[in-house]
C-alpha cells in the first residue's frame, strides 16, 4: 500500500512540471520583436514577456524585476 502511495505521489509531482525548457541563451520569440534584445531593459523585458509568455503587465514587471531588469 505504501509503494502505491509513493508511486502515485511521484507521478503527481512529475506531472506538475509543465514548463518547457528553453535551450540556448535566448528563445527566438524575443528576437522577433527586438533585433538586439536586452533582458535587462525593463521595457523590452515586459513587452517580450507579454507577447511571448502571455503575461500581464503586473506579472511581467514582477518577473522582470526578479530577473534583474531596470
Amino acid at each position: 500500500m505504501r509503494l502505491v502511495a509513493v508511486i502515485t505521489v511521484a507521478l503527481m509531482m512529475a506531472a506538475c512540471n509543465q514548463e518547457q525548457d528553453i535551450t540556448g541563451s535566448a528563445s527566438t520569440c524575443p528576437m522577433r520583436n527586438y533585433s538586439s534584445y536586452n533582458p535587462r531593459d525593463m521595457n523590452q523585458c515586459v513587452s517580450t514577456c507579454k507577447a511571448c509568455d502571455r503575461g500581464t503587465t503586473v506579472t511581467c514587471t514582477t518577473s522582470c524585476s526578479l530577473k534583474g531588469a531596470h
